[in-house]
């Protein structure tokens, strides 16, 4: 009897490997880690030649420096940095969670990076190299070091030109308020409901000099395109 339990169990155990094996096998690599000091994803100590995929937070500690190969763009972290990578139709977006994140788009592998202000992205077919730092929950700092980025504020579209800084403060305006007719009766509460609308961002927008983790990414840019193997392989 013992025996016939050891061995259910060791069929439990090599079915759920298989399992688990061909789920991983399904899911589509997003790209490649290319260069990494300090960095990690998911919480895990990350090296050059990772495979990474949707759904994987990347980070970067004080100091620290990660770029990822996706297809013929790149994204990358400086210091003090995290994003979590997700993939719509045709295009790798990077949720940015602190720190300071870039992208280079050739114009065919779309890339884009979601900020609490909107949609950081290359304009439409073209190349594009820059990057975002979060300041606060409310400010973020862009930089357009190559062609011009489009920040896309929900159908609002603003162009950060190229060799441009700005910093852009984001100011939730208040809800309209709800309509009192809509409101429900106390005969039937739960036929009826009021629909709150979502507050709207306002962007606020200031140029900058470029400076600190600007004239960082800047200097990666340089390196770039001084060795576009880097960049186009």
């Amino acid at each position: 009897m013992k025996s016939l339990i050891r061995i259910s169990i060791s069929l439990l155990v090599i079915l759920s490997m298989f399992r688990a094996s061909g789920f991983a096998a399904n899911e589509k690599p997003l790209g490649m880690v290319v260069q990494a000091t300090y960095a990690q994803v998911d919480q895990s100590k990350i090296a050059i030649g990772t495979t990474v995929y949707p759904g994987d937070t990347v980070a970067t500690d004080e100091g620290g420096t990660l770029r990822l190969k996706l297809g013929t763009s790149q994204i990358y972290l400086l210091g003090a940095s995290s994003a979590t990578l997700q993939q719509t139709t045709g295009t790798v977006q990077a949720l940015v969670g602190r720190g300071t994140v870039g992208f280079a788009s050739n114009g065919v592998d779309k890339v884009e990076l979601e900020l609490p202000q909107g949609i950081l992205r290359a304009e439409d077919g073209k190349a594009g190299y820059g990057q975002a730092t979060i300041v606060s929950s409310h400010e973020v700092i862009i930089s357009a070091y190559r062609g011009s980025l489009i920040l896309d504020n929900d159908g609002e579209l603003h162009t950060i030109p190229e060799g441009k800084s700005f910093r852009v403060t984001m100011d939730l305006e208040p809800a309209a308020p709800a309509d009192p007719a809509a409101s429900p009766s106390p005969a039937s509460p739960r036929d009826s409901y009021v629909v709150h609308p979502r507050r709207r961002r306002r962007l606020i927008f200031d140029i900058i000099l470029v400076g600190g983790t600007a004239a960082i990414g800047y200097a990666l840019w340089n390196e770039l395109t001084e060795s576009p193997s880097k960049f186009s392989n």
